[in-house]
């Protein structure tokens, strides 16, 4: 099953027993991060400095990534091309929802819904098939900690969690300061054409500037 970017630190960012979500707010900007790169990858937007443009509408055959295609061309109302950090910010909290009705469809996860205090609706997504996170999580281990060479997406993935600074999520028993620094060594590599490590760069850069925002703000 070919899950996608989105979907798999979705994955990462749930507890498997609870099914609630970890680092919700910053898993939530990879989620966002993530669908743009796959929407790059099919060559569906261009990210180059700090603005997304809509290259092609054709759809993926992916309902996740699809979606977010139509969500962006109403968003471009006609302009050619808009900010990144506008884009992600809009769309990050929506994104997490997205995600998690995807992996709701493949069958990955299971929703369920409690009141707390009998009043305030929770929802939590538990696993229900854990196969497909323990081989993400192999994969991740294997390039970050063995020293494999990555492909194309599982570079990209790695790129966007050491932006979001999630290595707790993905690596929670692996120091963090020996796990940061070769996620960063990936991300720098030469692992996909220019044109794309440039995307990611530039993402990388949008989220970085996003979540400084939020701390600062959330601190004051």
């Amino acid at each position: 099953m070919a899950i996608t970017l989105a979907e798999d630190i979705m994955l990462l960012s749930l507890d498997d027993e609870s099914g609630s979500a970890k680092q919700r707010q910053a898993a939530g900007w990879a989620v966002s991060g993530g669908i743009l790169l796959e929407l790059v990858l099919a060559g569906r937007v261009s990210v180059a400095g700090k603005y997304l443009e809509l290259t092609d509408t054709m759809p993926t055959g992916d309902q996740l990534l699809d979606s977010r295609t139509a969500l962006i061309a109403t968003w471009l109302r006609g302009r050619r091309k808009r900010r990144v950090t506008e884009w992600l910010t809009k769309d990050q909290a929506k994104a997490v929802g997205a995600a998690l009705e995807s992996l709701c469809r493949r069958g990955v996860v299971v929703e369920e819904k409690h009141k707390a205090l009998g009043v305030f609706p929770i929802r939590r997504y538990p696993e229900a098939d854990g196969a497909i996170e323990a081989e993400l999580r192999e994969r991740l281990r294997a390039v970050v900690l063995g020293g494999v060479e990555p492909d194309a997406r599982t570079a990209g993935l790695i790129a966007l969690i050491h932006a979001a600074k999630l290595h707790r999520l993905a690596f929670p028993d692996s120091p963090r300061k020996e796990v940061a620094a070769r996620m960063g060594e990936v991300a720098a590599g030469q692992w996909a054409a220019e044109s794309v490590r440039a995307a990611i760069r530039d993402m990388q850069a949008a989220m970085v500037a996003i979540t400084v925002v939020t701390a600062a703000t959330a601190g004051s």
